[in-house]
């Protein structure tokens, strides 16, 4: 569910009408629904409430401080990937202890800062990684609590760009070599072994996979209290899909369903990292159409928004919805490519989609944008990436300036050799 929806002719968000908007702030712009972001969370909570949990929303989903500082405010934590990632979850005011820092290529910097702002734990993804932590916590006179990350081999099903659970994929140690890596970290005097973390993709839509990945976990969880290794937190990730097209991904509370029967007898803290099931669908892209042009071959609306703006299309070759700002009755359908300005082929929001005919000047709503949409934006053809809005009920706050062309050139010099 969310909260954008016509009244009468007119998009709103909650109780704006999206016209006025744009008006507002110009185009292309992030638009985000406080109502909806609060439900995704809270439902995704309740789902799970017969276990003792933690929900650290994923940053890389969308890190608009913002909306970190949201979910910060209703017991929310941060899984982070970066050192950029952890700075902006703290500064949102996400309390260190709920705080999990995962990804394969951690540099020493970011594990002093971490260390130094004493997060819940590292997610560790190599036995290197883990001999510099040691190194790093030594040196700094402190300890690093510790969940290795474990690959469970399983195929999520989904696009392999995001799938992370693989034997094949970059992410964590491969399960058969798990004991082995949690005997080297037993054996470390400033790592303290606290967890155990898996993630296996994203845009996951059945449950069979979760439940695979989770038994094989949870297997391993048994083998290393028997050796004495106390996990006290299972870290699941997160991946759980959203609709965007024609999908029927498992509700939470589905998945709840298919998952506490192993979860529950752990006796661990349940740490999630939802990210796309929380912003997915609570955001969307408004962009303007500029041109609209024939050809042969094709029928094409040129819009202002392109691919450096929301990259998913051209790089996953995913759907997005496309709806009208304003409705107009009786329009012939017509099947257009829905394209950006920027110089590139592969520039494009939709290919071979219908749609009601549209003028110049018209608005369009890219729809289910919020996650990896301005998180993945870029300055490509030195364009400045677009403005980021809340809404909450009748008003809208601006959470993200648009960039300046000063922005673009911020940082740079230009040598006096020259």
């Amino acid at each position: 569910m969310h909260h954008f929806e016509y009244r009468g002719q007119d998009l709103y968000c909650e109780e704006v009408p999206i016209g006025v908007l744009a008006e507002a702030v110009g185009t292309p712009f992030y638009l985000y629904s406080h109502a909806t972001l609060t439900r995704h969370f809270r439902v995704f909570g309740e789902a799970f409430w017969e276990m003792p949990h933690l929900i650290c929303f994923a940053v890389k989903a969308n890190a608009n401080l913002a909306i970190l500082k949201l979910f910060a405010t209703m017991g929310g934590g941060a899984d982070v990937v970066s050192g950029g990632e952890l700075f902006r979850a703290i500064t949102a005011g996400i309390p260190p202890e709920r705080i999990v820092f995962a990804g394969v290529g951690k540099d020493r910097e970011e594990m002093r800062e971490a260390l130094k702002a004493d997060i819940l734990m590292f997610n560790v993804e190599s036995s290197q990684e883990l001999a510099l932590l040691n190194q790093v916590a030594g040196e700094m006179g402190t300890v690093a609590r510790v969940a290795l990350r474990v690959n469970p081999d399983i195929d999520p099903k989904t696009h392999p760009y995001i799938s992370t659970g693989l034997k094949k994929s970059k992410f964590g140690i491969d399960i058969s070599l798990a004991l082995e890596g949690y005997r080297l970290a037993l054996a470390l005097p400033c790592i303290k072994i606290i967890g155990i973390h898996q993630h296996i993709g994203s845009q996951i839509t059945e449950l069979s996979p979760f439940v695979e990945s989770l038994e094989r976990t949870a297997g391993l969880i048994e083998e290393l209290r028997k050796l004495g290794i106390n996990i006290q937190y299972l870290d699941v990730g997160g991946g759980l899909g959203i609709p965007y097209g024609n999908e029927t991904p498992p509700h939470p509370t589905e998945m709840a369903q298919a998952v506490t029967p192993i979860l529950k007898p752990l006796g661990c803290t349940i740490i999630f990292e939802p990210g796309r099931v929380i912003v997915g669908n609570a955001g969307i892209l408004v962009t303007r159409v500029l041109y609209t042009k024939r050809t042969p071959a094709k029928n094409f609306v040129i819009v202002d928004a392109g691919m450096n703006d929301l990259i998913r299309p051209s790089l996953y070759d995913s759907y997005h919805a496309i709806q009208p700002v304003r409705q107009h009755e009786g329009r012939r359908q017509v099947t257009v490519d829905v394209v950006g300005p920027i110089c590139e082929s592969g520039d494009f929001l939709a290919k071979d989609r219908e749609l009601g005919m549209v003028e110049p000047g018209e608005l369009l709503a890219v729809m289910s944008a919020g996650a990896y949409g301005f998180a993945m934006a870029s300055n490509y053809n030195a364009r400045p990436r677009p403005a980021e809005v809340l809404v909450k009920e009748d008003r809208h706050f601006v959470i993200r300036a648009r960039e300046s062309y000063e922005d673009l050139i911020r940082g740079e010099h230009i040598p006096d050799i020259l």
